[in-house]
């Protein structure tokens, strides 16, 4: 006699979001993500990841987009997808697999995200009780972060389009947890060859306004080197 085939799993895609926000107690800036509130159950009033079920007939980078947009009103350029989340026991009742995507946003767009009772922005290593494994999919994305911050261009996605060294070295300071010398990191950064001079200077600043540079279009440098692998290890 035929055995009944398992129900199927459920397919369902969720967003990790990083931004810069200042420290609320006065110290530097940090990584921030926003979170929303489960508003259904299993677990009901938890926070996590924004996302939603899959339908049948929509891509899943769409997918990601839409759902993103109608928890927190963010709308990133760019999505990556991250990692596929399938453990068996990852939701109650049901088999549930997620494709995560993230997203890296300027301070600026991060602050126009929706902001109420059931969407919350809370430092990316200081997290409250999350539903599900919503904390080792945040997990997991910081670490994804910090190892590309060492070899490629990354940290651009977390600033405007031009930007000072100073504010530069916040970013990776931010990503890394860790405080960079400042005139290393200024030589590394300048002799990868990998940022232009855009010929402006950052007003209203209290000292000499700082230069600005923007990051050099792919290709366009000959001899560029991985831009911060050596400037991490001077460290202090």
């Amino acid at each position: 006699m035929p055995t009944t085939p398992p129900s199927s799993a459920r397919l369902a895609v969720s967003t990790v979001i990083f931004a810069l926000r200042a420290d609320r107690a006065g110290g530097p800036p940090a990584l921030w993500t926003p979170l929303v509130r489960r508003t259904r159950e299993p677990q009901l009033g938890h926070w996590a990841l924004p996302g939603g079920w899959l339908p049948p007939n929509e891509e899943l980078e769409t997918a990601a987009a839409r759902t993103l947009r109608a928890t927190t009103g963010l709308a990133p350029s760019y999505l990556e997808q991250l990692y596929t989340f399938g453990g068996v026991d990852r939701s109650p009742g049901e088999r549930v697999v997620s494709v995560v995507y993230w997203a890296l946003l300027p301070s600026d767009e991060a602050a126009r995200a929706t902001i109420g009772p059931n969407v919350r922005w809370v430092p990316a290593d200081t997290l409250p009780a999350l539903a599900f494994d919503h904390a080792e999919i945040i997990a997991y994305a910081l670490w994804r972060l910090r190892t590309k911050v060492e070899y490629s261009e990354i940290a651009h996605a977390l600033l405007g389009r031009t930007f000072t060294l100073a504010e530069l070295r916040e970013v990776y300071e931010a990503v890394l947890r860790r405080p960079l010398d400042p005139a290393n990191f200024r030589r590394t950064m300048l002799a990868s060859g990998g940022l232009q001079e855009t010929g402006e200077h950052r007003a209203g600043t209290p000292h000499r306004p700082p230069k600005l540079y923007r990051y050099a279009p792919a290709g366009t440098v000959p001899g560029a080197r991985e831009p911060f692998r050596d400037a991490e290890r001077t460290a202090s």
